[in-house]
């Protein structure tokens, strides 16, 4: 079967120099420039046109735009007025959008668009793409919604579910172009025109034996330069990097990033070809993945701008109080050497500086580290290595910043021993920054917690105690 190798790909530019608020009758033509994207104008002409409730005008400025921009003005609008719309629409909701939508935004809509339309939909999107909107249902949800799909799009989505979340069975597509060895390249073309014109939207060819086992593929630029009598055995190529269906999305990203990889294969446990991914799906995956060590560096979960009140607090309060607790230990330290600071009042100014610098010079060291897991460039040796670096820009960066600290110190209080003591202990609280933001997330990889989750709070308790242990344990054994 030839199907689009992605989303949509049809590329319909709208000038926005065509479309202004006064413009309520004139089409948009895509001959007076290539702008892409969704511009000021054409959203703000949609918007007066949707304020005004000129539905017709509406369905104008939308008709030539891509489906991501689309999706773009969607999430853009009020949820009410984003329901109005969908409602309006109605049959005439263009499918492609759904893929590209946020995830709060899509299940809104498909609240609204009810399981016969949905389904409708499905039908008309890519498999991947289907999967992907049927997993984001309530199980109520996706009951009618496969009891509304014809039977083969019903199994097709039914088959994507029984894999497990993020896997390569999850996200491949099964719509693809595949042939025999012994054909030639004049059949494979014939077979290949033989498809209706707007089911021939693929970048790689498969071929496979008789029993459907991935032997080759073929690019189609070596197709088409190839004479047609050629064999397809003779021209394909055999060095194959298929995908088990069970991989894990992230491991599947890191080879399409390391081999330049465009599409391939996915094979079942049996060694069968079952589907392909491609390369804009890789594109998601790289997007989320980011997003959520990005989220999870931050302890915000996976909640967006839409999330409600209570979903946000429910995500962030299990954070909060692991960061209450460590700040509680970071308290206790102090409060062992509370006759020291009511003596020498200068250590209760400075002492926040050197907790600071420990956790941020931290903070560095682990968010390199935790890319470098990620990134799957971590072996012992390179670890061994980052260490040793990271032990040596530790103390380089405590020696400078140290004289930095005691000089400021000295020149605000005009207390050597106290200037001498802040200078030491911000060169040990560096050097242990550097040493734990390497360590920590190794640690953590190799206990099976996602050191994206957790490494920042440990960095921080043991910078924050670590540096007020040493400063104020020094002053109460130097000073008092």
């Amino acid at each position: 079967m030839v199907n689009h190798a992605g989303h949509d790909g049809t590329n319909r530019p709208v000038n926005d120099d065509t479309i202004s608020s006064a413009q309520t009758s004139e089409a948009v033509s895509p001959n007076l420039g290539s702008i892409y994207g969704l511009t000021p104008k054409v959203e703000a002409a949609f918007h007066e046109a949707f304020s005004q409730q000129e539905w017709q005008r509406v369905r104008m400025l939308l008709d030539p735009l891509h489906p991501a921009d689309k999706a773009d003005l969607f999430e853009r609008m009020g949820m009410k007025e984003c329901v109005a719309l969908i409602q309006h629409l109605g049959d005439d909701l263009d499918p492609e959008i759904l893929p590209y939508l946020n995830d709060d935004v899509r299940e809104e809509i498909i609240d609204n668009l009810g399981p016969h339309i949905v389904a409708q939909s499905v039908t008309e999107l890519d498999s991947d793409d289907a999967v992907t909107l049927a997993e984001d249902l309530d199980p109520d949800e996706l009951d009618d919604l496969l009891a509304a799909l014809p039977v083969q799009d019903r199994e097709v989505v039914e088959q994507g579910l029984s894999y497990p979340d993020d896997s390569a069975g999850r996200m491949m597509q099964r719509e693809m172009v595949v042939v025999p060895p012994f054909w030639t390249v004049g059949q494979t073309i014939d077979h290949l025109r033989s498809f209706e014109p707007e089911r021939t939207e693929f970048y790689l060819i498969m071929v496979t034996d008789v029993n459907g086992h991935p032997v080759g593929e073929i690019r189609l630029d070596r197709l088409l330069c190839s004479a047609r009598p050629r064999r397809i055995s003779e021209i394909m190529e055999t060095d194959l990097r298929s995908i088990p269906v069970l991989m894990d999305q992230e491991e599947i990203a890191l080879l399409f990033r390391r081999y330049g990889m465009v599409t391939t294969g996915v094979i079942d446990e049996e060694g069968r070809l079952v589907g392909i991914i491609t390369l804009d799906d890789i594109i998601d995956v790289i997007d989320e993945e980011a997003e959520e060590d990005l989220m999870a560096l931050a302890g915000v979960s996976d909640g967006s701008i839409r999330t409600s009140i209570i979903e946000t607090l429910r995500a962030r309060s299990a954070w909060l109080m692991l960061n209450l607790m460590t700040a509680v230990l970071a308290s206790l330290v102090i409060g062992m050497f509370e006759e020291t600071i009511e003596k020498v009042v200068a250590l209760a100014v400075l002492m926040p500086i050197v907790a600071s610098m420990g956790g941020n010079a931290g903070t560095q060291t682990v968010t390199v580290a935790v890319r470098a897991i990620a990134m799957r460039e971590f072996s012992p040796k390179t670890a061994i290595t980052f260490g040793i670096r990271e032990l040596f820009v530790g103390i380089l960066n405590g020696l400078v910043f140290a004289v930095i600290a005691a000089v400021l110190s000295y020149i605000w209080f005009r207390q050597l021993d106290v200037s001498l003591i802040l200078g030491f202990a911000m060169l040990i609280n560096l050097v242990v920054a550097g040493i734990s933001g390497t360590l920590v997330p190794l640690i953590l990889l190799r206990t099976g917690v996602d050191p994206a989750v957790a490494s920042s709070v440990f960095i921080t308790t043991i910078t924050d105690v670590i540096g007020f242990f040493v400063f104020l344990g020094l002053a109460a054994l130097l000073l008092i």
